[in-house]
């Protein structure tokens, strides 16, 4: 399909001191559009300014929840080129996601052009500064006025752009986590293996209760035994014993992350030992006063690898790694890092140059 493009009359001014970007916070001239309709299929996408949507009050997405998300990033390199990694995955992602939902399958060749062609568009915006990136937000979301619970037979999918900083303020400081023990998030069967917006709602109270403790993000337990670990809200979780790193397998309630998937293939490649398995958190506890557990660190898209130096579970504080980054993290994390701003060689060709 031919992708239409309007330009804004007025652009925005970019930031002008990259060190201050924060997170999701400000977002760039223009956005991707792509409608969808029950027997024609996805239709007219096309780049418009930024700027909001006009939305009836009925709209499926307020009452019934059929919202779903990605998050991947465009990088600068040294030579000011600029790149995607793994775009392809974080779609095909989304059209799983869609059909847990009762959604569409996304049409992700025609997704993937948008994006190239809106990051030609804004390609400016994409901030020089180490460590900084261009943050991507993919989305669809049920557009029918109707109220009744069902599928709809309209959705709207729509990328937006962030030039981003460090997702944690505190940036490879290691946060501290707190294990969630009465709420639960996700049961095998459900929809926690998607990025759908309810998934991340059923989160925030929690957080708030963490956030009240001192507390970074929540780790999650099991929602049956609530006794194995699962992940925090915003990243996958891995232990490291040595040079072995230890992850909670995949079981139909933890999000198949981007970044964790290529966290393991990169350890792998680096000789580390990894083992994916169910992990009771009264074990993890156990290891790491026993001295086995060395480090403990998150993997997503918008925190790449964040460092944990503490738990709590039920009012038990665990020190993990004496309050920096364990070698292993550190050594995981400038490797994928140097692969997306491309310091160090894409062997598994997951680069996509623009």
């Amino acid at each position: 399909m031919e992708i239409q493009v309007s330009l804004t009359q007025n652009p925005k001014q970019k930031p002008q001191d990259e060190s201050q970007l924060g997170f999701g916070r400000i977002f760039t001239d223009h956005m991707f559009l792509m409608n969808y309709r029950k027997g024609e299929g996805w239709y007219n996408p096309r780049i418009v300014p930024y700027g909001c949507f006009d939305m009836d009050p009925a709209c499926m997405v307020l009452h019934y929840g059929q919202a779903i998300f990605e998050g991947t990033k465009c990088y600068r390199r040294a030579d000011g080129g600029l790149q995607l990694f793994r775009p392809q995955a974080n779609l095909a992602r989304m059209s799983r996601s869609a059909a847990r939902m009762g959604m569409p399958a996304l049409d992700e060749e025609t997704a993937l052009e948008g994006l190239k062609k809106l990051l030609e568009v804004d390609g400016d915006w994409v901030p020089h500064q180490d460590g900084t990136s261009l943050y991507i937000r993919p989305t669809m979301i049920a557009t029918d006025a109707h109220l009744g619970v069902h599928a709809s037979n309209t959705y709207l999918f729509y990328i937006i752009l962030s030039p981003v900083g460090a997702y944690y303020k505190e940036g490879l400081k290691p946060v501290g986590i707190y294990v969630e023990d009465e709420y639960v998030r996700a049961v095998r069967g459900g929809v926690g293996f998607t990025k759908c917006a309810g998934n991340y709602a059923a989160s925030i109270l929690a957080g708030e209760v963490a956030e009240q403790k001192g507390y970074a993000q929540v780790l999650w337990l099991d929602g049956v035994e609530q006794k194995y670990v699962e992940e925090v809200g915003s990243m996958n979780m891995m232990f490291a014993y040595g040079n072995k790193i230890v992850t909670p397998m995949l079981n139909g309630s933890i999000l198949p992350g981007i970044t964790r998937d290529s966290i393991l293939t990169l350890a792998r490649q680096l000789g580390f030992e990894v083992e994916e398995k169910r992990l009771a958190i009264a074990d993890i506890f156990e290891d790491a006063k026993a001295g086995r557990l060395t480090e403990a660190f998150g993997t997503g898209t918008a925190a790449v690898i964040s460092p944990v130096g503490e738990l709590c579970w039920k009012d038990e504080k665990l020190t993990i790694g004496g309050g920096v980054i364990g070698p292993v993290a550190q050594k995981l994390y400038d490797t994928l890092t140097g692969i997306q701003y491309g310091r160090v060689a894409d062997e598994n060709k997951w680069v996509m140059k623009l």
